[in-house]
């Protein structure tokens, strides 16, 4: 007999083929002392049946064993997947994962992450699954202008006051809260102009300067935005120095989304959102040239591109 399937399971249909082979044989012999048509037809279904039975069991037996996951393996992507069977603990790199109880997590890589990224699962008996995954590179929009890039760091009066803003957006970014956000299709918070894409860059004469984080839309000033995906505001803070009006939401694995610039911020700290629930107001509050809604996402640390989440418009 041809042999179909290695691996867990394998034994089990193996016998399986044996005993329907007899049961089809033995129907085929009675059929000819009289047996009606009916009888072997009814044997046939049986036997389909349970082989579609042992054959889904044992491809679920197989994929118990390994990582299960899917979505955009490249820079600024992400992965949506459920850890091996037995699986104590898990990680993305040097990244620790969070699992739910059914073993499902998210993960993702950051803008500059290529090459390569390892998956690796601890299982409760003491051994490990891994597997590597193929990060594809991306072509980024950079612009080189032959400038020198400003010198000098900022001001110590302005790093007074941006320092406790920093801190701020720290720690609503370390929350960490069980919200099931991450799981949902994304949808985009407005549609408009695309003003400025994510991973755009500039290099001065040589020495580059940071990347975008985001992207930017601009359909018209006070426009409303709203929630991409279910989550809980852990930031809602007016006129911080850069961000002007911004918002942070926490959609749980360590996913959040923020939203800058807003001329209004229609949420309050602690409020849980849903996806599609309106949340602000397109505006120009803080470093903006022009009325527009600067998205981001981050995982962890790692900054990810929100079109690689929701797709065209």
């Amino acid at each position: 007999m041809t042999q179909l399937f290695s691996g867990p399971g394998a034994a089990v249909i193996s016998v399986f083929f044996a005993l329907a082979s007899c049961a089809n044989s033995d129907a085929s012999a009675s059929d000819g002392a009289g047996s009606t048509s009916t009888d072997v037809t009814a044997v046939s279904a049986s036997a389909a049946a349970a082989e579609t039975a042992v054959v889904e069991q044992a491809t679920s037996a197989v994929q118990q064993t390994r990582f299960s996951f899917s979505g955009e393996m490249t820079q600024g992507g992400w992965i949506r997947g459920v850890v091996p069977k037995g699986t104590v603990s898990a990680s993305l790199g040097e990244e620790t994962l969070q699992l739910a109880e059914d073993g499902s997590f998210f993960a993702a890589f950051d803008r500059d992450n290529a090459g390569s990224a390892k998956l690796t699962a601890t299982l409760g008996d003491g051994k490990s699954v891994s597997e590597t995954l193929t990060i594809s590179s991306r072509q980024w929009n950079i612009e080189r202008v032959n400038v020198a890039r400003r010198k000098g760091g900022p001001s110590a009066a302005y790093m007074a006051r941006r320092g406790p803003e920093l801190d701020a957006i720290w720690d609503a970014r370390q929350k960490k809260l069980p919200e099931n956000g991450w799981q949902q299709d994304f949808i985009w918070p407005v549609k408009g102009r695309i003003s400025g894409k994510f991973g755009s860059q500039r290099i001065y004469r040589g020495e580059p300067g940071s990347y975008h984080s985001g992207i930017d839309i601009a359909p018209g000033n006070g426009v409303p935005f709203v929630a991409p995906a279910d989550g809980v505001v852990v930031l809602a803070v007016k006129n911080f120095s850069l961000e002007g009006n911004l918002l942070i939401i926490d959609h749980g694995m360590g996913l959040n989304s923020a939203f800058l610039h807003a001329s209004k911020i229609a949420v309050s700290e602690g409020d849980r959102v849903r996806q599609g629930q309106y949340i602000g107001n397109i505006g120009s509050s803080g470093r903006a040239t022009g009325p527009h809604l600067h998205w981001s996402l981050k995982w962890n640390n790692s900054r990810l591109d929100p079109l690689l989440f929701v797709g065209p418009m």
